[in-house]
C-alpha cells in the first residue's frame, strides 16, 4: 500500500499536517482514536467518508515515512 494515495500534506490544511485526501483529518487523529481504544468500525460510525484503507496508511504512516 502506498502512503500516497491516501494521505497528502497541504500547508494550508491543519498548519501541514499530514491528513487523509479530501479531509481535515489529521492522522495523528486516527491514530490517536486507535490508542484510546476505538476499533475501525466505530471510526467509520463517526466518520462515514474514511475508509478502512484510509486508516491502514494511517497506521502505516509512520514506517512508511521512517522506514
Amino acid at each position: 500500500m502506498s502512503y500516497t494515495e491516501y494521505i497528502e500534506i497541504n500547508p494550508e490544511k491543519r498548519f501541514g499536517k499530514p491528513v487523509i485526501t479530501g479531509t481535515r483529518i489529521s492522522v495523528y487523529d486516527v491514530q490517536n482514536w486507535l490508542s484510546e481504544g476505538m476499533n475501525v468500525n466505530d471510526i467509520i460510525a463517526d466518520f462515514p467518508e474514511l475508509s478502512e484503507d484510509q486508516i491502514a496508511a494511517c497506521l502505516n504512516y509512520p514506517t512508511a515515512v521512517h522506514p
